[in-house]
């Protein structure tokens, strides 16, 4: 399935609180990404539905090996890019969000292209 941009912002919103806590709740992610209650429940009906998320009888957010593999490329790629800006003397803030545009649109080839250079 193609997941668009939004659908790869909840994962990923996921994958970094569930690094954080061992806990996720819809209301943590709607807090972190600053999103209405309403509009995170959509969410996480649309992502359960597709496979990427389950929730326990009390609430509690995972992420299917689906949804992990496609939070932790987004994280991943988010990483690589804001770390790669910041070193060419962009600020902090604007690299971070500069990278989390990019990361949702650079190809594959692009990205693996530019993390084998920064790795150098």
């Amino acid at each position: 399935m193609n997941l668009q941009e939004s659908g790869q912002m909840y994962l990923e919103t996921i994958y970094i609180l569930s690094r954080k806590s061992s806990t996720v709740r819809a209301i943590d992610v709607g807090e972190y990404m600053g999103y209405s209650k309403p509009s995170v429940s959509r969410a996480m009906g649309l992502l359960k539905q597709a496979g990427y998320v389950t929730a326990d009888e009390a609430g509690f957010l995972t992420l299917t090996d689906a949804g992990r593999e496609i939070a932790s490329k987004i994280y991943e790629r988010h990483t690589v890019l804001q770390n790669l800006l910041m070193r060419l003397g962009v600020d902090e803030e604007t690299a971070s969000a500069d990278a989390c545009r990019m990361e949702h649109v650079i190809s594959d080839q692009s990205f693996q292209a530019i993390r084998r250079h920064v790795e150098k």
